[in-house]
Protein backbone atom coordinates (compact mmCIF):
# COMPACT_ATOMS: atom_id res chain seq x y z
CA UNK A 1 0.00 0.00 0.00
CA UNK A 2 1.13 3.68 -0.67
CA UNK A 3 -0.28 6.84 1.60
CA UNK A 4 -1.04 9.31 -1.51
CA UNK A 5 -2.38 12.87 -0.46
CA UNK A 6 -4.46 14.82 -3.49
CA UNK A 7 -3.40 18.29 -3.27
CA UNK A 8 -7.06 20.03 -4.20
CA UNK A 9 -7.19 20.62 -0.53
CA UNK A 10 -5.14 23.41 -1.09
CA UNK A 11 -4.66 24.54 -4.61
CA UNK A 12 -6.35 23.39 -8.11
CA UNK A 13 -2.67 24.01 -10.12
CA UNK A 14 0.22 23.32 -8.64
CA UNK A 15 3.23 25.54 -9.10
CA UNK A 16 6.25 26.51 -7.74
CA UNK A 17 4.93 28.26 -4.76
CA UNK A 18 2.99 25.11 -3.98
CA UNK A 19 6.50 23.40 -2.89
CA UNK A 20 6.26 24.12 0.66
CA UNK A 21 3.05 21.69 0.84
CA UNK A 22 5.05 19.33 -0.71
CA UNK A 23 7.54 19.42 1.18
CA UNK A 24 5.02 18.80 4.25
CA UNK A 25 2.91 16.22 2.83
CA UNK A 26 6.15 14.10 2.74
CA UNK A 27 6.47 15.19 6.47
CA UNK A 28 3.45 14.10 7.40
CA UNK A 29 4.10 10.35 6.35
CA UNK A 30 2.71 10.30 3.18
CA UNK A 31 4.36 8.33 -0.12
CA UNK A 32 3.13 10.13 -2.79
CA UNK A 33 0.67 13.07 -4.00
CA UNK A 34 -1.98 13.38 -6.22
CA UNK A 35 -2.12 16.67 -8.67
CA UNK A 36 -5.06 18.36 -10.57
CA UNK A 37 -4.42 18.23 -13.99
CA UNK A 38 -7.35 20.04 -15.13
CA UNK A 39 -5.74 21.57 -18.34
CA UNK A 40 -2.47 20.09 -19.49
CA UNK A 41 -0.61 23.15 -19.28
CA UNK A 42 -2.12 24.25 -15.99
CA UNK A 43 1.29 23.32 -14.05
CA UNK A 44 5.33 22.92 -14.49
CA UNK A 45 5.34 19.66 -14.55
CA UNK A 46 8.99 19.52 -15.31
CA UNK A 47 9.82 21.57 -12.23
CA UNK A 48 7.70 19.47 -10.08
CA UNK A 49 8.93 16.52 -11.08
CA UNK A 50 11.89 17.23 -10.29
CA UNK A 51 11.20 18.54 -6.77
CA UNK A 52 9.01 15.56 -5.92
CA UNK A 53 12.15 13.71 -6.95
CA UNK A 54 13.79 15.30 -4.45
CA UNK A 55 11.17 14.40 -1.97
CA UNK A 56 10.89 10.62 -2.52
CA UNK A 57 7.23 11.40 -3.27
CA UNK A 58 5.44 9.49 -5.69
CA UNK A 59 2.63 11.07 -7.65
CA UNK A 60 -0.94 10.24 -9.74
CA UNK A 61 -2.85 13.20 -11.36
CA UNK A 62 -6.55 14.11 -11.48
CA UNK A 63 -8.43 15.63 -14.49
CA UNK A 64 -12.05 16.68 -15.22
CA UNK A 65 -13.68 17.09 -19.39
CA UNK A 66 -14.05 20.89 -20.13
CA UNK A 67 -17.47 21.65 -21.18
CA UNK A 68 -15.91 22.25 -24.67
CA UNK A 69 -14.10 18.82 -24.67
CA UNK A 70 -16.47 16.40 -24.17
CA UNK A 71 -16.47 12.75 -25.18
CA UNK A 72 -20.12 11.97 -25.08
CA UNK A 73 -20.72 15.14 -26.87
CA UNK A 74 -23.49 15.11 -30.00
CA UNK A 75 -20.76 17.41 -31.77
CA UNK A 76 -18.05 15.38 -33.47
CA UNK A 77 -16.02 18.34 -33.17
CA UNK A 78 -16.31 18.68 -29.10
CA UNK A 79 -15.94 14.78 -29.05
CA UNK A 80 -12.16 14.86 -31.00
CA UNK A 81 -11.38 17.40 -28.08
CA UNK A 82 -12.12 15.42 -25.53
CA UNK A 83 -9.34 12.62 -27.06
CA UNK A 84 -7.05 15.41 -27.62
CA UNK A 85 -7.59 16.49 -23.94
CA UNK A 86 -7.17 13.26 -22.24
CA UNK A 87 -3.84 12.76 -25.16
CA UNK A 88 -2.40 16.11 -23.55
CA UNK A 89 -3.14 15.20 -20.17
CA UNK A 90 -1.32 11.39 -20.77
CA UNK A 91 1.55 13.46 -22.47
CA UNK A 92 1.91 15.79 -19.52
CA UNK A 93 1.65 12.82 -16.85
CA UNK A 94 4.64 11.45 -18.65
CA UNK A 95 6.61 14.89 -17.86
CA UNK A 96 5.29 14.47 -14.27
CA UNK A 97 6.25 11.15 -13.78
CA UNK A 98 2.53 10.23 -12.89
CA UNK A 99 2.04 6.32 -12.74
CA UNK A 100 -1.88 6.91 -13.11
CA UNK A 101 -4.08 9.36 -14.38
CA UNK A 102 -7.60 9.05 -12.99
CA UNK A 103 -11.06 10.53 -12.75
CA UNK A 104 -14.06 11.22 -14.64
CA UNK A 105 -12.77 11.11 -18.21
CA UNK A 106 -16.21 10.64 -20.13
CA UNK A 107 -17.94 13.98 -19.19
CA UNK A 108 -17.90 17.32 -18.05
CA UNK A 109 -19.02 17.43 -13.99
CA UNK A 110 -21.89 18.60 -13.83
CA UNK A 111 -23.53 18.58 -16.75
CA UNK A 112 -27.00 16.86 -16.33
CA UNK A 113 -29.73 16.60 -19.40
CA UNK A 114 -32.47 15.62 -17.17
CA UNK A 115 -32.23 11.72 -18.58
CA UNK A 116 -30.04 8.90 -18.77
CA UNK A 117 -27.07 8.01 -20.97
CA UNK A 118 -27.61 7.15 -24.38
CA UNK A 119 -26.45 4.00 -26.18
CA UNK A 120 -24.28 6.42 -28.48
CA UNK A 121 -23.19 8.24 -25.78
CA UNK A 122 -21.92 4.98 -23.87
CA UNK A 123 -20.29 4.17 -27.29
CA UNK A 124 -18.61 7.07 -27.43
CA UNK A 125 -17.20 6.93 -24.23
CA UNK A 126 -15.61 3.62 -24.71
CA UNK A 127 -14.36 4.93 -28.05
CA UNK A 128 -12.30 7.68 -26.31
CA UNK A 129 -11.25 5.91 -23.40
CA UNK A 130 -9.60 3.16 -25.95
CA UNK A 131 -7.99 6.02 -27.54
CA UNK A 132 -6.89 7.06 -24.59
CA UNK A 133 -5.75 3.70 -23.22
CA UNK A 134 -4.10 2.90 -26.46
CA UNK A 135 -1.68 6.13 -26.06
CA UNK A 136 -1.50 5.22 -22.38
CA UNK A 137 0.38 2.37 -23.29
CA UNK A 138 3.13 3.80 -25.42
CA UNK A 139 4.07 6.37 -22.44
CA UNK A 140 3.42 3.11 -19.52
CA UNK A 141 0.54 5.07 -17.61
CA UNK A 142 -2.57 3.19 -16.51
CA UNK A 143 -5.86 4.73 -16.50
CA UNK A 144 -8.24 4.30 -13.63
CA UNK A 145 -11.97 6.06 -14.75
CA UNK A 146 -14.40 7.44 -11.83
CA UNK A 147 -17.80 6.86 -11.36
CA UNK A 148 -19.45 10.13 -9.93
CA UNK A 149 -22.78 10.26 -7.46
CA UNK A 150 -26.01 11.25 -9.67
CA UNK A 151 -25.96 14.75 -8.67
CA UNK A 152 -22.40 15.45 -10.50
CA UNK A 153 -22.48 13.18 -13.38
CA UNK A 154 -25.34 10.73 -15.52
CA UNK A 155 -23.07 8.35 -17.50
CA UNK A 156 -21.34 5.87 -14.99
CA UNK A 157 -23.22 6.15 -11.18
CA UNK A 158 -22.09 3.04 -10.02
CA UNK A 159 -19.62 0.32 -9.75
CA UNK A 160 -21.50 -2.15 -11.68
CA UNK A 161 -21.44 0.18 -14.37
CA UNK A 162 -17.87 1.55 -14.29
CA UNK A 163 -17.41 -2.00 -14.62
CA UNK A 164 -19.19 -3.01 -17.52
CA UNK A 165 -17.95 0.02 -19.02
CA UNK A 166 -14.19 -1.15 -18.08
CA UNK A 167 -15.20 -4.67 -19.34
CA UNK A 168 -16.40 -3.69 -22.62
CA UNK A 169 -13.33 -1.31 -23.33
CA UNK A 170 -11.37 -4.29 -22.44
CA UNK A 171 -7.70 -2.43 -22.23
CA UNK A 172 -5.07 -3.70 -20.03
CA UNK A 173 -4.06 -0.28 -19.06
CA UNK A 174 -8.11 0.85 -17.93
CA UNK A 175 -8.89 0.13 -14.68
CA UNK A 176 -11.71 2.13 -12.19
CA UNK A 177 -11.36 4.73 -9.23
CA UNK A 178 -13.28 3.72 -6.59
CA UNK A 179 -14.08 6.46 -4.34
CA UNK A 180 -15.83 6.44 -0.69
CA UNK A 181 -17.61 9.49 -0.82
CA UNK A 182 -19.83 8.43 -4.23
CA UNK A 183 -20.19 4.95 -3.42
CA UNK A 184 -21.61 6.03 0.15
CA UNK A 185 -24.33 7.82 -2.30
CA UNK A 186 -25.24 5.71 -4.91
CA UNK A 187 -23.96 2.14 -3.76
CA UNK A 188 -26.61 0.03 -1.83
CA UNK A 189 -24.22 -1.97 -0.39
CA UNK A 190 -20.65 0.32 -0.95
CA UNK A 191 -18.26 -2.36 1.21
CA UNK A 192 -19.98 -5.36 -1.66
CA UNK A 193 -18.89 -2.74 -4.06
CA UNK A 194 -15.37 -3.51 -3.72
CA UNK A 195 -16.02 -6.69 -4.08
CA UNK A 196 -17.82 -6.94 -7.72
CA UNK A 197 -14.94 -4.57 -8.61
CA UNK A 198 -12.41 -7.28 -7.65
CA UNK A 199 -9.06 -6.02 -9.62
CA UNK A 200 -10.38 -3.69 -11.99
CA UNK A 201 -9.80 -1.28 -9.35
CA UNK A 202 -6.63 0.63 -10.21
CA UNK A 203 -7.01 3.54 -8.09
CA UNK A 204 -8.74 4.17 -4.41
CA UNK A 205 -9.82 7.25 -3.20
CA UNK A 206 -10.26 7.38 0.41
CA UNK A 207 -13.00 10.24 0.91
CA UNK A 208 -15.02 10.93 4.29
CA UNK A 209 -19.25 10.55 3.75
CA UNK A 210 -18.78 14.85 3.98
CA UNK A 211 -15.24 15.16 2.03
CA UNK A 212 -13.77 15.90 5.17
CA UNK A 213 -10.96 14.26 7.46
CA UNK A 214 -11.46 10.21 6.54
CA UNK A 215 -12.28 8.80 10.21
CA UNK A 216 -14.34 11.35 11.40
CA UNK A 217 -17.99 10.70 9.32
CA UNK A 218 -19.70 7.19 8.90
CA UNK A 219 -17.98 5.03 6.27
CA UNK A 220 -17.23 1.89 7.56
CA UNK A 221 -13.18 1.69 7.03
CA UNK A 222 -12.61 -1.37 8.62
CA UNK A 223 -15.17 -3.43 6.31
CA UNK A 224 -14.10 -0.91 3.60
CA UNK A 225 -10.46 -1.84 3.69
CA UNK A 226 -11.01 -5.44 4.70
CA UNK A 227 -12.82 -5.87 1.57
CA UNK A 228 -10.06 -4.12 -0.47
CA UNK A 229 -7.76 -6.15 1.12
CA UNK A 230 -9.02 -9.21 -0.03
CA UNK A 231 -8.98 -8.18 -3.71
CA UNK A 232 -5.60 -8.61 -3.44
CA UNK A 233 -5.21 -4.51 -4.16
CA UNK A 234 -1.93 -3.27 -3.01
CA UNK A 235 -1.88 0.56 -4.85
CA UNK A 236 -2.72 4.15 -3.86
CA UNK A 237 -4.85 4.96 -1.08
CA UNK A 238 -5.16 8.09 -1.68
CA UNK A 239 -6.85 10.89 0.57
CA UNK A 240 -9.16 12.96 -1.10
CA UNK A 241 -10.86 15.82 0.98
CA UNK A 242 -12.30 19.60 0.40
CA UNK A 243 -12.60 22.66 2.24
CA UNK A 244 -13.38 26.29 1.55
CA UNK A 245 -9.60 28.01 0.79
CA UNK A 246 -10.22 27.42 -2.61
CA UNK A 247 -13.90 29.49 -3.62
CA UNK A 248 -13.89 27.49 -6.87
CA UNK A 249 -13.36 24.27 -5.54
CA UNK A 250 -15.37 24.67 -2.99
CA UNK A 251 -18.29 25.45 -5.73
CA UNK A 252 -17.52 22.24 -7.64
CA UNK A 253 -18.33 20.26 -4.68
CA UNK A 254 -20.67 22.03 -3.06
CA UNK A 255 -19.08 22.94 0.32
CA UNK A 256 -20.59 25.28 2.18
CA UNK A 257 -19.54 25.35 5.61
CA UNK A 258 -16.56 24.59 7.46
CA UNK A 259 -15.65 20.83 7.43
CA UNK A 260 -12.57 20.61 8.74
CA UNK A 261 -10.22 22.26 11.65
CA UNK A 262 -6.91 22.75 9.37
CA UNK A 263 -5.67 21.55 6.04
CA UNK A 264 -2.70 20.39 7.83
CA UNK A 265 -4.63 18.71 10.66
CA UNK A 266 -6.54 16.97 8.06
CA UNK A 267 -3.63 15.25 5.84
CA UNK A 268 -2.02 14.21 9.77
CA UNK A 269 -4.91 13.10 11.13
CA UNK A 270 -6.05 10.97 7.76
CA UNK A 271 -2.25 9.53 7.66
CA UNK A 272 -2.03 8.03 10.95
CA UNK A 273 -5.99 6.92 10.72
CA UNK A 274 -5.41 5.06 7.60
CA UNK A 275 -2.43 3.21 8.24
CA UNK A 276 -3.42 2.20 11.24
CA UNK A 277 -6.90 1.11 9.60
CA UNK A 278 -5.09 -0.48 6.98
CA UNK A 279 -2.76 -2.66 9.10
CA UNK A 280 -5.58 -4.14 11.69
CA UNK A 281 -7.49 -5.02 8.26
CA UNK A 282 -5.12 -7.49 8.11
CA UNK A 283 -6.01 -9.78 11.06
Amino acid sequence: MKLGMNVLLWTGAATEEHLPVLESIKGWGYDGVELPMFSPDCSPWGTLAGKLDDLGLGRTAVTVMPETANPISEEAAVRAAGRDHLRACLDACAVLGAETLVGPMYSPCGTLVGRGPTDDERRWAKEALLAAADHADTLGINLAVEPLNRFETYLLNSVAQAAQLVDEVGHPRLGMLFDTFHANIEEKDPVGAITLAGPRIAHFHVSENDRSTPGEGHVPWPETFAALRQTGYDGWLTVEAFGRALPEVAAATCIWRDMLRSEQALAESAAEFIRTAWDAASS
